[in-house]
C-alpha cells in the first residue's frame, strides 16, 4: 500500500484517518503473465493501480486482431472507466503483460471512499486530467507521421519500449511489428 499512498501524496495531503480508510478499501492482487484481469463483456467491476509489473488494455476489431489502446506501468491506473462509472459490461480487455502486482478497489468501495475522503476526489480528478491530456496528445501524434510517433513514444516512454512485446508495441502504435522492427533497426543505426 506503502506505493499507493506516496503516489496519492504527491498531489494531495493524507491524515491518519485517510490512509487508514484508503488501506481498508483497496487490497493486493498478483496477476501472473497474460492473465486477463478483466474480459471484454465482463461487468467491469474494478479499478487497478499497478504496483510492479505492466498492463495492457485492447479490444478486437472487426477483422478479429487486437488492437491495443493503452498500458499501464507502476503508478499507474487502468480500467474501462466508462464502464466501470457507468456499473457497465466492458468493451476492452485488460491483461497483464508481466507478473504483476496490483492494488484493486471495486466500485461500491470506490464511490465510498470518494463520499467518506472527499479530498479523494481532488487526487482522482488530477489523475484523470493527466490521463485524458495524455489521451488527446496520443491522438494528436498518431496523425502524424507514424515514423515521428514511434519516435516521440520512444523519447516520451523510453521504458515501455524495452519492456512491451514488439507485437503488442506495433498494435498501440497502430503499425505493423515488421514496420516497428525497421524502425528499431534504423533507430539503432542512427545512435551509432
Amino acid at each position: 500500500m506503502e506505493l499507493l499512498l506516496n503516489h496519492i501524496k504527491k498531489f494531495i495531503e493524507l491524515n491518519d484517518e485517510q490512509i487508514s480508510h484508503i488501506c481498508n478499501s483497496f487490497y493486493i492482487i498478483t496477476a501472473p503473465k497474460r492473465k486477463l484481469v478483466l474480459n471484454e463483456g465482463e461487468m467491469c467491476t474494478h479499478l487497478y493501480f499497478v504496483v510492479k509489473g505492466c498492463l495492457r488494455m485492447f479490444y478486437f476489431d472487426e477483422k478479429g486482431v487486437e488492437q491495443t489502446v493503452q498500458f499501464a506501468l507502476e503508478n499507474w491506473w487502468m480500467t474501462d472507466i466508462d464502464a466501470f462509472n457507468k456499473r457497465e459490461k466492458s468493451i476492452f480487455s485488460i491483461q497483464a503483460i508481466e507478473k504483476t502486482t496490483l492494488i484493486g478497489i471495486r466500485k461500491i468501495d470506490f464511490d465510498l471512499l470518494l463520499t467518506d475522503q472527499p479530498s479523494l476526489e481532488k487526487y482522482f480528478r488530477m489523475i484523470y486530467e493527466r490521463a485524458y491530456s495524455a489521451s488527446l496528445h496520443r491522438m494528436k501524434y498518431a496523425r502524424s507521421s507514424k515514423e515521428d510517433f514511434y519516435y516521440l513514444f520512444c523519447s516520451k516512454y523510453p521504458d515501455f519500449i524495452q519492456r512491451v512485446p514488439q507485437k503488442l508495441l506495433a498494435s498501440f502504435l497502430g503499425i505493423t511489428p515488421e514496420y516497428l522492427s525497421e524502425l528499431r533497426k534504423k533507430n539503432s543505426k542512427v545512435r551509432l
